[in-house]
């Protein structure tokens, strides 16, 4: 026989009716690029959540302005968060890097894409980890970008798949003080468009997808629901890199 349990009756029960609990006050969320799209999205839901959010972003506004690529600035922002709060809870690494293929791609670009899309990422986590709360959580954000491609995409597709790597990395050297998952979003809309035919159909789940979808699972993975899951990488896109696609089958075609 299996061993006897030691979860006691009723507990799945009572994080379901409390989901979102041990998300609320007290709690610190750090959120890079969390202006706009997915971070913005992101923040919303941990502050109705009752957490506390500290966004940094590059664009002017109502949160710490800078850019992620910059060493000094990193440091600069962790300082903030620490002085301010003592602690993080959360830190999700969501700013993106810029997307330009090897055409027109400098070396400068692509550096810059692979600091913002994935040194930064490393270097925010390790200047966090001595203030890391117990059952702390890190989410990064990568692409179902890290598996395939279109033509012309070498910067950020470089950098999504180097943040995929870095988090299984990381959930093993952050073992016993936080754990790391990232996400691998599909075609996300952050302008409110609403897709109707074949830009929607095309993915099995019928729809594009929306910041909410993956702020949602941003939430769950930071949970203590989620307390089991650690070095993992989970793709929402709607179905779509599980759908095959051979020329003149069902409909499509190459042109």
């Amino acid at each position: 026989m299996p061993p006897e349990s030691k979860t006691r009756p009723g507990r799945e029960a009572d994080a379901f009716i409390n989901a979102g609990e041990d998300l609320g006050m007290g709690k610190v969320a750090v959120i890079t690029g969390g202006a706009h799209g997915i971070g913005l999205a992101t923040a919303e839901a941990f502050r109705r959540e009752g957490a506390e959010v500290c966004v940094i972003d590059s664009q002017q506004g109502d949160w710490y302005v800078g850019d992620i690529g910059d060493k000094n600035t990193l440091e600069r922002f962790a300082k903030h968060v620490i002085d301010k709060y003592g602690h993080v809870d959360v830190l999700v690494n969501n700013a993106p890097p810029k997307m330009k293929g090897i055409n027109d791609c400098t070396y400068e670009e692509f550096q810059h894409a692979l600091t913002v899309g994935v040194t930064a990422a490393f270097y925010l986590t390790k200047l966090f980890m001595p203030y890391f709360t117990d059952g702390a959580s890190v989410i990064n954000l990568s692409s179902s970008r890290d598996r395939m491609s279109q033509p012309q995409t070498e910067s950020y597709t470089a950098a999504k798949g180097g943040i995929a790597a870095l988090t299984h990395a990381l959930a093993v050297s952050l073992a016993g003080k936080a754990r790391v998952n990232s996400i691998s979003p599909g075609w996300i809309d952050t302008t409110g468009t609403e897709y109707t035919g074949p830009d929607a159909y095309q993915q099995p789940a019928g729809r594009v997808g929306k910041p909410e979808d993956i702020a949602e699972l941003i939430l769950f993975l930071s949970s203590e629901k989620a307390g089991f899951i650690t070095g993992e990488n989970i793709t929402v896109d709607g179905g779509m890199t599980k759908l095959m696609i051979y020329h003149g089958d069902h409909g499509w075609t190459l042109e």
